[in-house]
């Protein structure tokens, strides 16, 4: 065991899940965490966990006890709320109000203890909780950060995280820990892109908690497939098994975001998709590389067009500016709905025109469905101008109008085609989307927060102008 674990477990005290104060006995999931990073000598750590596995008490502890211990050791630690910033300073002032009087009175004398702040003068330390929201980092100068839910940090979690990045020394320590919170957002995001940034993975199903056991009352008779694949791949027992039961009979749908399972699942079960998520991942299973790319990948072609072949294409106009949304254009297939190419790109609005004018043209002057809302009207403006032959045209307007009418069909129809034939669809990127396409308290579907939905809405307009 490091000499770090050692100190902590004799000489660090948590309050238990029973309400008891007792010196920390790292647990599974403690203790593969920090042998993982002893092995790796990672700096960089991005933990995805179930809940209660301990694991942000732990990381608590081990900044703790580096900053007590190293001279000049700013920890920072940022929870998402408030609310949970003052519960993990709690943990934090618990191991301080625990220690033997000789060492709190000795070099580890606080000049003051604020709410959410410990200030060790003589070693010129400190440890300091605060939450994503309150500007943190700026001006400071950090030796560890501890980032703790990032997936529940909100519309400005982006901006908060760069903030703090930026405030960690050369050589500091980062670790960005979380349970599932969608397939989006700012953690879902890092977790995806981890090997590329050079972050160490850790995943902790439940099972590292030895907690989370439940009497069987009688013999487990019958598994289901489910459950035998659990016990043969993990080592499960019946007490286990039950307790699971247990937890999907009462959180249903919840139970895979909150008690994890496998780094894919968890993600794709937490909020209410508008697609079968079923459906999207056979979808994604079966997508292949386009047989040609143009323009640095924006415009890709899995299905050239063909003589006599007819093709509508979907259209969702953009402003332009490259912090904005895309413009985005899907071509199908008229007669058998598959998708042939895909246009995406930060394009204002002439320049969308001319590039629908020339995909256009190449589909056979395919029949070209623009949103007539916001951009869309200055995008078919030009195309009349220019005399694009064949725009789609309703209730005698050209164009297609997104409103609380036509969108939920919309939405419907491409929902129903992705379930009949997932493999019609090629995009990765469309398919992506589909996933962090929700809906939200009033039933109306979108792109998650972070999230794009560009490619959905003009594929969703392509198949509603094929009907």
């Amino acid at each position: 065991m490091p000499e770090g674990d050692v100190w902590i477990e004799q000489h660090l005290k948590i309050r238990t899940k029973r309400g008891e104060i007792k010196f920390l006995r790292m647990n599974a999931a403690q203790q593969a965490y920090s042998r993982v990073c002893a092995e790796k000598q990672a700096k960089q750590n991005i933990v995805l966990k179930a809940r209660q596995m301990g694991i942000t008490s732990y990381i608590a502890a081990r900044y703790f006890v580096q900053t007590i211990t190293r001279p000049g050791t700013l920890t920072m630690l940022v929870a998402h709320d408030r609310e949970a910033a003052e519960e993990i300073f709690r943990i934090v002032h618990r191991f301080w109000d625990n220690l033997a009087d000789e060492l709190r009175k000795g070099p580890l004398k606080t000049s003051h203890c604020s709410a959410r702040e410990l200030v060790f003068p003589r070693l010129d330390s400190e440890f300091t909780v605060t939450s994503a929201d309150e500007n943190a980092g700026r001006g400071r100068t950090i030796q560890n950060l501890h980032c703790t839910e990032v997936s529940r940090w909100g519309r400005d979690g982006e901006e908060a995280l760069a903030s703090l990045r930026a405030a960690v020394v050369p050589g500091g320590e980062i670790v960005l820990e979380s349970t599932a919170n969608g397939a989006w957002g700012q953690f879902y995001q890092e977790w995806q892109r981890a090997e590329e940034t050079g972050y160490t993975k850790h995943f902790f199903p439940w099972w590292y908690e030895e907690s989370y056991v439940a009497g069987t009352g009688a013999p487990l008779l019958l598994l289901t497939e489910e459950e035998t694949a659990l016990v043969n791949e993990h080592g499960l027992t019946a007490g286990q098994i039950a307790w699971r039961r247990q937890q999907w009979a009462s959180m249903r749908g919840m139970a895979a975001q909150e008690f994890a399972e496998d780094a894919v699942t968890c993600f794709r079960a937490s909020g209410e998709c508008a697609f079968e998520l079923d459906a999207v991942e056979a979808a994604l299973a079966a997508v292949s590389e386009p047989v040609e790319a143009r323009e640095n990948g924006r415009w890709a072609i899995w299905l050239p067009a063909q003589a006599g072949r007819k093709y509508v294409i979907g259209a969702d106009p953009a402003g332009g500016g490259v912090e904005g949304d895309y413009s985005c254009a899907e071509v199908i297939d008229r007669e058998t709905g598959m998708q042939c190419a895909e246009l995406h790109g930060h394009y204002p609005p002439r320049e969308f025109a001319q590039k629908l004018m020339k995909l256009g043209r190449e589909y056979n002057s395919a029949l070209l469905a623009v949103e007539r809302n916001n951009h869309g009207m200055t995008v078919l403006a030009y195309l009349e101008t220019w005399g694009y032959p064949n725009l789609y045209h309703e209730g005698g307007q050209v164009g297609w109008l997104n409103n609380v009418q036509t969108r939920p069909a919309m939405i419907a129809g491409l929902s129903e085609a992705l379930v009949v034939a997932p493999r019609m669809f090629r995009s990765e990127r469309l398919l992506n989307e589909c996933r962090t396409f929700v809906r939200d308290r009033d039933g109306r579907a979108s792109g998650a927060q972070g999230t794009h939905d560009d490619c959905v809405m003009a594929m969703g307009i392509a198949w509603a102008a094929r009907e």
